[in-house]
């Protein structure tokens, strides 16, 4: 047997072995080098490469590349129309271009930027569901023959054999990520409890906007679960069936804050290696919910007036203008129409996010759900460890009831959890509970004290409501009574609330 048949034979026999790699795709970047590469080495082509589209920016990528000249060439991006492949991504139909200096179409900008001479193209379309997503091509062959038709019908079957490896990769991450959102929906048990009359206005003004594009204020303290609120409305509305994405505004600086919204391009700056799909193109038809939007800076409040007011963003670093469908629900627990009035948050971006307003109350204002939501943590608490029979005894519900749970609904929960793993097995009582959960938060003012002592009592627990409601976080304790940080650790120590 002479080589060229040893050589078909082996690139047939590599044939067969990625088209049983195509139907489960184990690692679709190494799949798509094997298909390129095995293209390459069939056809004897000089160099080949498979670019994607970009359905956002409608510009191609180049996703893998072989030849000497294969990791130039990935820092450029094509137009759609621009170029042999450009035109074929536009056209979706094969090229076979003999002598690219006699062709209008050829881009030759990129071969002179990398020094590669290019004589002859093939290149065609790949599609998925009758859709253009890239395109394949080869350049020249290696033993300076010519391209031949055969050559371009070859190429055809590695473009559709990419394009149904990127069509099951696809499908798969798909169905990946709704496991992920399920596991997730599960874990955080997205369940609003209660029925008091606070709560059921708030669930029925949330079922009456979820169906509009509105964007949605939703103001509150910390832990009362304006995020279950969020979930609740993008649940009930006509964009269920798409994803809900969250983002603390508190929990990154600016720089990182625009990131994580916008995404970068590959470039943008020192260790962008790659490209970065932000949130708001990832919530694209879905719905976005930021949370702690009062944090916001300036800079970052006029970049989100933009996408709002305009439907379009711009990666960091990137100059193409994408599109968006995205609904947005913002939520903050500070009082947002101070922060207005006092110029720290946009008025024009508070218009725009309040269109409709829905306050989540606090849980001392609707202490009749106080009985429904401990049972509630306390069955989840039971599953988790075991503990079927458990209840919680008449004093120990007497004692939450009374307490005003500074830290509300996810005070609570932690308080259950502690005080199953805390307590008999049997029924939950006072001493079970965290001290603070198990007394009033104050026991107001009496006879006998002087005033220095009556002052003293109220700082000390004024004090110490404030770092429980902050979760022990002294500067945001501070920023919130409107003191030094330093000032407050000195009256930290001086009442003996280091524990606490």
């Amino acid at each position: 047997m002479d080589k060229k048949a040893k050589d078909a034979g082996i690139s047939i026999d590599r044939l067969k072995e990625i088209s049983t790699w195509v139907s489960s795709v184990q690692d679709l970047d190494q799949l798509l080098e094997l298909i390129i590469e095995t293209a390459t080495r069939m056809m004897d082509a000089k160099a080949s490469s498979l670019l994607l589209l970009d359905p956002k920016t409608q510009r191609l990528y180049f996703k893998v590349a072989t030849g000497e000249k294969k990791d130039d060439v990935k820092q450029f991006e094509i137009e759609m129309g621009q170029g042999i492949a450009g035109y074929v991504a536009q056209t979706g139909e094969p090229l076979l271009i003999p002598n690219v200096s006699e062709d209008p179409r050829w881009y030759k900008e990129i071969s002179e930027s990398i020094g590669f001479e290019t004589r002859s193209i093939a290149c065609v379309p790949m599609k998925l569901r009758g859709e253009i997503i890239g395109v394949v091509e080869i350049i020249d062959k290696a033993d300076g023959s010519a391209i031949t038709g055969e050559d371009l019908k070859r190429l055809s079957v590695f473009a559709e054999l990419a394009a149904v490896g990127i069509g099951n990769a696809r499908k798969i991450e798909h169905d990946k990520k709704e496991i992920r959102d399920l596991k997730e929906e599960l874990d955080l048990k997205y369940e609003l409890i209660g029925e008091s009359p606070a709560l059921r206005k708030v669930i029925s003004d949330a079922v009456k906007v979820a169906n509009s594009k509105a964007s949605t204020l939703i103001l509150g303290e910390s832990g009362t679960g304006k995020e279950l609120l969020a979930r609740l409305i993008h649940r009930a509305g006509a964009r269920k069936d798409e994803s809900m994405i969250v983002l603390n505004c508190a929990a990154l600086p600016e720089t990182l804050l625009e990131d994580e919204l916008f995404g970068h391009e590959k470039g943008a700056y020192t260790g962008a290696t790659g490209r970065k799909i932000g949130k708001f193109e990832l919530a694209d038809k879905g719905t976005i919910f930021l949370d702690e939007i009062g944090e916001m800076s300036p800079g970052m409040q006029s970049k989100l007036l933009r996408i709002l007011q305009e439907g379009v963003f711009y990666r960091v670093g990137g100059n193409k203008s994408i599109p968006v469908d995205v609904r947005v629900i913002a939520a903050t627990n500070r009082n947002i129409a101070e922060e207005v009035a006092e110029g720290r948050f946009r008025e024009d971006l508070y218009y725009r996010l309040n269109v409709v307003q829905i306050h989540m109350p606090p849980i001392r204002e609707r202490k009749g759900d106080i009985p429904l939501l401990a049972d509630y943590f306390l069955d989840i608490f039971k599953r988790d460890r075991g503990v079927s029979n458990m209840t919680i005894s008449k004093k120990a519900m007497n004692a939450m009831i009374q307490y005003d749970w500074p830290g509300n609904v996810r005070e609570m929960k932690n308080a259950i959890e502690r005080a199953v793993v805390m307590g008999n097995g049997g029924a939950v009582m006072p001493e079970d509970l965290p001290q603070f959960a198990a007394k009033p938060s104050y026991p107001g003012m009496k006879v006998g004290l002087t005033l220095k002592e009556a002052t003293d009592m109220f700082k000390k627990e004024f004090i110490a409501l404030n770092l429980r409601h902050t979760g022990g976080n002294r500067s945001v304790a501070a920023k919130t009574m409107d003191i030094q940080r330093t000032y407050l650790s000195r009256l930290i120590s001086r009442y003996d609330l280091l524990e606490k």
